[in-house]
């Protein structure tokens, strides 16, 4: 049996979760998620926990075991606390800022670029060099992040882009100069 999939899901006191048929509905303060459950996984609400079990013990419902109370124990987070994920901008002249559910970017290019962030997901930005993505969807909050990572990564050499706060760059050395004497 899956270690993480057989043990139950807390439901906080301003969660209400419905399970009907194969679909799990998870409503909190933060908003609502919805997830579709695979045939070969059952889904139960008893008092306050959530309990997931498998059909059988075919290898696919074994996969899913775990990853399912993972992405439903995922979803009752979400709309509680809620995700983040922090970005750092590096490199002179690079900067951010949010208009409302746009975020322009000046990255070196010849021309700014403006993020539309999807709905439910809200960003901000601190002295214009970092970045706060928040939301409810742990999947969405990833998405969003690497997007806006995808627009400069972060480079070898100087180090200059957008990068996860916790990412370390690995740094190269530049190309060697003209050695001494060699003609």
């Amino acid at each position: 049996m899956s270690r993480i999939g057989k043990q139950p899901i807390q439901i906080p006191g301003n969660v209400k979760v419905a399970v009907d048929g194969h679909a799990v509905k998870v409503t909190g303060p933060l908003g609502s998620l919805d997830f579709y459950v695979r045939p070969e996984i059952q889904v139960a609400v008893k008092g306050p926990v959530i309990e997931v079990t498998r059909n059988d013990e075919t290898r696919t419902a074994m996969a899913l075991h775990g990853l399912t109370r993972s992405l439903i124990a995922n979803m009752v987070k979400g709309v509680t606390v809620g995700f983040e994920k922090k970005l750092d901008i590096i490199g002179v002249g690079y900067k951010a800022d949010v208009q409302g559910s746009v975020i322009n970017f000046a990255l070196g290019f010849s021309h700014p670029i403006a993020y539309n962030l999807p709905k439910g997901v809200l960003a901000t930005v601190d002295k214009q060099t970092s970045i706060v993505v928040k939301g409810p969807d742990k999947q969405v909050i990833g998405q969003v992040a690497a997007e806006i990572r995808s627009l400069r990564p972060p480079e070898p050499y100087k180090g200059k882009g957008i990068k996860y706060s916790d990412e370390v760059v690995r740094r190269k050395a530049g190309k060697a100069g003209k050695a001494a004497g060699a003609k």
